[in-house]
């Protein structure tokens, strides 16, 4: 039996090219001493290889050239060697030079970082890609420990010449060589082995002290610092150098100083002694001793019946809880993996920490000091540049490890200037700690501006969205980062740094945005790994602690929100014409072409509704998975679980959150086992006290709501935690919806019925055609049905021999009901504005008159006949086959046409006017009876002719006479009338008067001239005659005494007001049915009340009747009289009793009839509909 050969990796054909091109490279030879001799086309042969690496391993996707070279040992046994052989004074040798050169560009792609995902490997990739790396590891193990050969230093001579030329002057090939070498570098960075140690040969510790020594550091300050003037294309190369250097490296022991870092790792040494003692001794309680080695299984009893658990060893037999313990201990569940969305490289992760040596420790705190005084801000304001106008060069993994870098970096000027405070700190000498305070932050002000915090947000931002979560976890550090370095500058004590942060916070904190999407980082954890968690909790401890200390200085802090808006765009019916200027706001907006768009809203920052928001059920759980691993955690990381329990439980009053069975076993685990928490650590003592007031809120809750005992199982919904909480379930209002706003049809381009048809089925043709249907559907059964109504009306009319011309008049049709014919259909008729068009134009009504009732009734009324209905559908139909889309295309005027969607707008809604005199109030308690404008207009005369204080007057004293001759059987009939009579006479008494007034109502308005030269004269006459008797009252009054004469009248007045009030109370005879007559007018008893005086009107005696010749008398006259021009004087009657008189000046003293002398005010009771009259209180009762 032959025994088939195993498969060659490589194509025989290709490994004999390339090794026939590496023979005739060159070699060692007896004669040379054993020194590397070229051969003689040794130069051709370089170049054949890159020819080879690039069209078949690159263009065909294959790496077996790459392969055959390894297996060669083409660099360690050429390529370095030929570098190696290149001596320092020989720069001038142009030969030596290109071959070094030609060198270079094979060693760059040998050492390019292989990254493939599992959808890009194929068998050729799967096969060569192991030994490939292992090869790589091995060139990065030569290039380090080529000390004698320095090879690395040969890669910086061959960059120098393209380096001291400016950048102006540089050729595309000076360009490319500073990129090759910086590339190489980038390369020997990123090699690494997995699980080395910092001694290993090719460890981080290697790499840095090898750049140290061969100036490659300097050459990196050199460019880093020169960005944007001598280097333009190089910085996202250095990006990744750095990046490749720094991270995972611990910044805090960076800057420790020697005797600092072996005080911390004895202290390593010794809390790992102390762990591993802790365990020993949990352990050795239920050790097994000397004389109970035998092995020992036992069974133990489940829940189910029949059911049995075994569980080994003595110390299962110790008791009940370590039993249990032991078995759950055993259980094991091989939970599936889930292949993550972003499988992260192994060359990116920067959560897995890196160990250096005292010698590369030293030396990389030397680099990162310089860097950050000279070359910080010119490098990242440059990427960021690059960054921001989505450079060529600029790939999605540099925007990462740019957020990365300005984390670590700003960290690290934090722990030096903490550093550096301590220094001085002990020598007393505060002058140069404060010179350092004022120039540190300058030196990292390039990544505190506000283009960095808009690239930030809108990264983080965009990578939650799209669930990255490795990027994401840069730009939580990086945002944490920079909130600590705000925090510090806010504690400087120059006023200038102070200025700086506040700037900053507030610009950081004015935006919800940036809360929610903190809240949304913090709850959004599931299983991105602890680097992800650690980021996520520090970065919401950090951010709350801060915004509530900014929240207490700043009272008064605002914070813009986002809600959503409509945008009416109305630009293109604007410039086509299609606007009512008188309605412009109303009529003109095109709601159907409305777009979203972000509006903002200011309102005041309230922390403790923020704090709210972090106490949700998914935030707890994040930072309960934190706490999971509190033995492996930090003192500062232990501090920042316990202060988040601490806010939910006792801050924000919600540690009803906290009441889970799963929670407390946790926490008592923590403090009482096993594997608790260590007693020695700072912490311990909080953790504790934290752990016993929760458990004594607990009890007391459970004590008062005993439902808690169930909800300790499950997590807390928000109506839970109320009910809890409260004791009662949490109120809650549904809102009522809205009907949409009514439309119409611009009825410019669609003058008749037809036409406005034709737009609403057009506007629903292209989405909503069933609508359409369901309409005609409608109209035909409502024809239908109305046409077999009117049939068979007619028929009963003709057989009760009624004639036909009756039918029209003496009979209705009923309404006929318009049912949806589905649950969508039904929500489509009320909240569907075109729809409900449609329904209207058709000649449809809706029932009731709140809009916003959703189940309202749609009728076809009575009005409408078969034959209507019939063409009304015939119209429908017509446009449904045959739909009309765009109207004007006939106009000359227009440019184009308009889209149907365009001619419907919102219906304008007519807002009543309100005439000139109108004070706009609502309350004046006045009712109209709908007949004002059948009499008058509005601001149009409102008296029924020429009507004078005589004339008033005289119709006063004929209604007193008529009242005093009126027969007592009269008065006690009119008296005796029942409510229904009075109003019977009430309203047949506003029916005449009404038809009175309509009757000349032409003859008031129409007047031959308005100028009546006679009534003016007569007029001014009168006027002057009442001035001159009221200055010859005043000087009367003067002359005679006011005291005396008030003294008389009250002892008259004491004396015979009895009599004469029961003798006026005889006289007077009042009837409903006759105040009615009086009109309007309104004069109760009294004298002049305070609001009479505060218009100025003061009381004069009867006797004396002076008038009075104010401003302020029209407006009393208006009031009183309908706006007939009287004077109003309210006087006090000695002699009668203490009323109201009012005499009317203007008529003069010979006017006023004899049987006058004892006139008493009307007094009307309350009337339906009363004006507004002066009133006057009298307190002489």
């Amino acid at each position: 039996m032959e025994l088939e050969e195993a498969p060659t990796p490589v194509d025989p054909e290709v490994r004999a090219y390339v090794y026939s091109l590496v023979s005739a490279l060159g070699g060692t030879g007896t004669n040379e001493d054993g020194r590397y001799v070229l051969g003689d086309d040794a130069l051709a042969c370089l170049k054949d290889l890159k020819r080879w690496l690039k069209l078949y391993d690159e263009k065909a996707n294959r790496l077996d050239v790459a392969r055959c070279l390894a297996e060669a040992n083409l660099v360690e046994g050429d390529l370095l060697e030929i570098l190696g052989a290149w001596p320092e004074e020989a720069t001038e040798d142009r030969v030596k030079s290109k071959i070094a050169l030609a060198c270079l560009e094979l060693l760059v792609p040998l050492t390019w970082p292989i990254e493939k995902n599992d959808t890009q490997m194929t068998v050729n990739h799967h096969r060569h890609i192991p030994y490939i790396q292992l090869a790589q590891t091995s060139y990065k193990r030569a290039i380090l420990e080529s000390q004698s050969k320095t090879i690395l230093r040969t890669a910086v001579r061959i960059a120098l010449p393209s380096i001291a030329i400016p950048m102006s002057e540089r050729t595309a090939r000076d360009e490319g060589i500073i990129k090759l070498i910086l590339y190489l570098f980038r390369n020997i960075s990123i090699i690494s082995t997995p699980g080395e140690g910092k001694e290993s040969p090719t460890s981080r510790s290697a790499t840095i002290e090898a750049f140290h020594h061969k100036d490659v550091l300097a050459l990196v300050l050199t460019i880093c610092s020169n960005m944007g003037e001598d280097f333009n294309t190089q910085d996202v190369v250095m990006l990744e150098l750095l990046f490749h250097l720094l991270n995972g490296i611990n910044v805090e022991k960076l800057f420790m100083e020697e005797s600092q870092l072996k005080k911390d790792g004895s202290n390593e040494l010794c809390a790992l002694l102390a762990k591993e003692k802790n365990m020993h001794r949990s352990y050795a309680k239920h050790a097994p001793s000397r004389h109970n080695r035998f092995g020992t299984m036992i069974w133990v009893k489940r829940d189910e019946p029949g059911r049995v658990s075994t569980v080994s060893g003595q110390d299962g037999l110790t008791d009940q809880q370590h039993t249990f313990t032991k078995m759950d201990q055993s259980k094991k569940w091989n939970k599936p993996k889930q292949r993550s969305r972003d499988s992260e490289k192994s060359n990116d992760r920067f959560d897995v920490p890196v160990s250096l040596t005292h010698d590369a420790t030293t030396h990389l705190r030397s680099f990162v000091e310089e860097f950050l005084d000279s070359s910080f801000n010119p490098l990242f304001n440059h990427i960021r540049r690059a960054i921001e106008r989505e450079a060529d060069r600029v790939l999605e993994v540099h925007t990462s490890q740019f957020f990365y870098l300005i984390s670590w970096f700003l960290e690290a000027e934090r722990v030096r200037r903490r550093k550096k405070h301590e220094a001085e700190k002990k020598k007393k000498s505060n002058r140069i700690a404060e010179t350092f305070e004022a120039d540190s932050f300058s030196l990292i002000a390039s990544v505190l501006t506000q283009e960095t915090f808009v690239l930030l947000n809108r990264f983080m931002q965009d990578r939650l969205d799209l669930k990255v979560w490795h990027d994401l976890n840069a730009g939580t550090r990086c945002f944490t980062q920079t909130l600590l370095i705000v925090q510090d500058m806010a504690e400087s004590p120059l006023e200038e740094d102070q200025e700086i942060a506040e700037n900053i916070q507030n610009r950081i904190f004015y935006e919800e945005t940036t809360h929610d999407r903190i809240i949304a980082i913090l709850r959004g954890y599931k299983d991105q790994g602890f680097g992800y968690l650690d980021s996520c909790t520090e970065l919401s401890h950090v951010f709350l602690r801060m915004l509530e200390r900014y929240s207490r200085e700043n009272v008064d802090l605002q914070v813009r929100s986002k809600r959503r808006a409509r945008k009416k765009k109305k630009a293109a019916a604007v410039q086509r014409g299609d606007v009512d200027p008188e309605n412009d706001d109303l009529g003109s907006e095109v709601e159907d072409v409305a777009d979203a768009e972000r509006a903002s809203k200011e309102r005041k920052f309230d922390f403790s509704r923020l704090a709210l928001k972090f106490s949700t059920q998914a935030c707890i759980d994040t930072f309960i998975k934190f706490t999971r691993f509190y033995n492996d955690l930090s003192t500062e990381q232990l501090k920042r679980a316990h202060r988040f329990f601490y806010r939910v439980a006792f801050k924000q009053e919600t540690s009803v959150m906290l009441f889970r069975i799963d929670y407390f076993a946790l926490f008592n685990r923590m403090i009482k086992g096993p594997d608790p928490l260590d007693r020695a650590s700072p912490v311990y003592m909080e953790w504790e006290e934290l752990v016993r007031q929760l458990i004594k809120r607990m009890v007391k809750k459970m004590k008062e709501r005993p439902e808690l005992a169930v909800e300790m199982l499950f997590s807390k919904l928000p109506a839970t935690v109320f009910y809890l909480e409260h004791g009662y379930e949490k109120q809650t209002m549904s809102s009522k919806p809205r009907a949409p706003a009514t439309l119409e049809v611009n009825q410019r381009w669609a003058t008749t019925v037809d036409e406005q048809i034709g737009v609403a089925v057009a506007v629903l043709h292209e989405h909503k055609i069933d609508a359409v249907d369901w309409v005609l559907d409608v109209l035909s059964k409502a024809a239908s049905e109305r046409q077999s109504w009117e049939a068979e009306s007619l028929a009963r009319l003709v057989q009760m021999e009624a004639t036909v011309e009756n039918f029209g008049q003496d009979s209705k049709a009923p309404s006929i009901v318009v049912s949806p014919d589905t649950e969508e259909r039904r929500i489509a008729i009320f909240k569907d504005a075109k729809l409900r068009l449609l329904m209207t134009l058709a000649g449809f009504e809706r029932l009731g008159i709140d809009d916003d009732e959703p189940n309202a009734t749609w009728i076809i009324p009575s009005a409408l006949t078969a034959r209507q209905l019939h063409e009304t559908h015939e119209m429908i139909q017509k446009h449904r086959d045959n739909p009309v889309m765009e109207y004007g295309k006939d106009d000359p005027a227009l440019v184009g046409s308009i889209p149907a969607e365009e001619l419907i707008r919102r219906k304008t809604t007519a807002k009543p006017g309100r005439a000139d005199y109108d004070d706009e109030s609502d309350g004046d308690g006045i009712v109209s009876d709908g007949n004002e404008d059948l009499l008058f207009p509005a601001g149009g005369p409102t008296n029924t002719g020429p009507r004078t204080a005589a004339a008033a007057l005289e119709q006063l004293k004929k209604k007193r006479r008529m009242r005093r001759k009126a027969p007592a059987s009269d008065a006690e009939g009119v008296a005796g009338l029942d409510d229904e009579t009075r109003e019977r006479r009430r309203k047949a008494r506003e029916a005449a008067d009404l038809e009175k007034r309509k009757k000349y109502k032409s003859a008031v308005l129409i007047s031959d001239s308005e100028d009546d030269v006679e009534a003016d004269r007569i007029f001014f006459e009168m006027e002057e005659a009442r001035r001159e008797g009221q200055a010859a009252k005043v000087m009367r009054v003067l002359k005679e005494g006011m005291v005396d004469r008030k003294k008389k009248r009250k002892s008259d007045n004491e004396e015979g007001e009895p009599k004469k009030r029961a003798k006026k109370q005889e006289k007077i005879v009042e009837s409903e049915s006759e105040v009615e007559d009086d009109g309007d007018l309104q004069f109760p008893t009294g004298s002049s009340s305070p609001r009479l005086q505060d218009l100025g009107l003061e009381t004069q005696s009867d006797e004396e009747d002076t008038p009075l010749s104010t401003p302020l008398e029209d407006v009393v006259q208006d009031k009183l009289l309908k706006d007939v021009p009287v004077n109003v004087q309210a006087s006090e009657d000695s002699k009668g009793g203490g009323g109201d008189k009012i005499p009317l000046s203007s008529m003069g003293e010979d006017a006023v009839d004899e049987d006058d002398d004892e006139d008493m005010p009307l007094v009307a009771p309350s009337k339906r509909r009363q004006r507004a009259a002066l009133v006057f209180d009298s307190d002489s009762e």
